[in-house]
C-alpha cells in the first residue's frame, strides 16, 4: 500500500487516518453500508436485489447489472463524500466481487479506498443456529476451534487471491460479538474462542498488505482490550446505544487504534434535529483530537432511516469536522 506524506485523495486520507497519521482539512468519512440508494438515486441497493433474477440473466444483462452496481457505489461516494467504498457483491462470489472492484477502479482510479467483508470469527449465532452452537461450546469445544482453523486458512487463501489482483485495499471484519448488554460470550470464553483467531486473521491480512477494520455493534467494553490486542487498524462502530462512549474509548486506546463511528443511529432514525446535531458534535469533538479518527454513524445508513437526518449529520460534519 502506498503512503503519501501529504494525502489529498479520499483514499490517501483514509489510509492516513487508519495509520493514525496527522491530517489537515476535513476528517475522512464513510459508511459501512449506505442502504438509502432508492431515496437518493432511485436505484435498489445491490444487497436488496433478487439473486434469482441473476440466475436467469444472460451475460449481456449481467454486464449491465455490474455496471449499474459500480455506478451506484460511486454515486454514493461522490454525493456523500465517502472516502471508502465497501463493496457488497451480489452474487457474493470471488469472481463477481473482483469484477465489480475492477469496474470501480476503472471508473475512479485510485481515488477511493475499496474494501469488502472478510470476517470468519464466531459472532452471535442467529436463529436456529443458537442452541447447537451453545451445545458445542459445552460438549465439543475443540471441534469449534478446529473448524475455525480451517475457516481461517480458507479465508486467507481467498485474501491472497485478492492481493494478486492488486485492486483491494482492505477488509471490514463484520462478525457481531455483542448485544447492548455486553458480549455474547463471556470475556474468558471470548479469549478462548474468538481472540486467538481474530488475531491470526488480522495478522494474515496485514502480512498480505491489507488494512483491517473490525466492526461489531453492542457493548464492547468488557472485551475492548482483547479487540485492541488483536491489532486491527480500526475499530467500528463504537455503539452509543449500548453505552459505548467514544471519549472513554479514545482515552483508553486512541493511541493504539483508529476509531470509527459513534453518531447515534437511533437518534438519526427517531430523534429530533437537535439530537442529531448534538450526537454528531460529540463524536467529532471526542474522536478527532490527535488524529486516528474516521467519521461515520454508529452502524450503517439503514433502510427506513430518514435521508434528511443523514444529510443533517453531514452538514454538521462539513462545518465542524475540520482539522486546522
Amino acid at each position: 500500500m502506498d503512503i503519501d506524506t501529504s494525502p489529498s485523495t479520499p483514499r490517501q486520507r483514509i489510509i492516513a487516518a487508519l495509520e493514525r497519521r496527522p491530517l489537515s482539512g476535513r476528517v475522512p468519512h464513510f459508511e459501512l453500508v449506505f442502504y438509502l440508494t432508492m431515496e437518493a438515486f432511485g436505484k435498489v441497493h445491490p444487497l436488496h436485489r433478487d439473486y434469482r433474477q441473476w440466475l436467469q440473466m444472460e451475460e449481456g444483462e449481467r454486464q449491465l447489472h455490474r455496471q449499474d452496481m459500480a455506478n451506484l457505489y460511486i454515486a454514493a461516494a461522490e454525493r456523500y463524500e465517502h472516502s471508502a467504498i465497501f463493496v457488497h457483491p451480489n452474487p457474493d462470489t470471488f469472481d463477481e466481487c473482483a469484477r465489480l472492484i475492477e469496474l470501480i477502479r476503472r471508473k475512479t482510479g485510485e481515488r477511493y479506498f475499496i474494501m469488502r467483508h472478510g470476517d470468519v470469527t464466531y459472532g452471535i449465532p442467529e436463529g436456529e443456529a443458537l442452541v447447537p452452537f451453545c451445545r458445542r461450546l459445552k460438549e465439543s469445544p475443540q471441534s469449534l476451534k478446529d473448524e475455525m482453523e480451517v475457516e481461517l486458512e480458507n479465508q486467507l487463501r481467498i485474501a491472497d487471491s485478492y492481493r494478486k489482483t492488486g485492486l483491494l485495499d482492505g477488509f471490514a471484519l463484520c462478525s457481531d460479538y455483542c448485544s447492548n448488554q455486553g458480549p455474547f460470550l463471556s470475556p474468558d470464553q471470548f479469549g478462548e474462542f474468538v481472540t486467538p483467531y481474530l488475531t491470526k486473521l488480522i495478522r494474515g491480512y496485514r502480512q498480505l498488505g491489507f488494512y483491517t477494520i473490525k466492526h461489531t455493534d453492542g457493548n464492547i467494553m468488557p472485551i475492548l482490550e482483547q479487540l485492541i490486542e488483536a491489532n486491527p487498524h480500526a475499530l467500528h462502530s463504537l455503539d452509543p446505544q449500548a453505552g459505548v462512549d467514544i471519549a472513554e474509548v479514545k482515552r483508553r486506546c486512541g493511541d493504539r487504534v483508529c476509531l470509527i463511528g459513534n453518531v447515534n443511529c437511533g437518534l438519526l432514525d427517531a430523534g429530533s434535529e437537535g439530537d442529531v446535531i448534538a450526537s454528531t458534535r460529540y463524536a467529532l469533538q471526542h474522536g478527532m483530537p490527535g488524529g486516528g479518527y474516521i467519521f461515520s454513524t454508529s452502524n450503517c445508513v439503514y433502510t427506513g432511516m430518514p435521508l434528511a437526518k443523514y444529510e443533517l449529520m453531514l452538514d454538521v460534519w462539513r462545518k465542524e469536522g475540520n482539522y486546522p
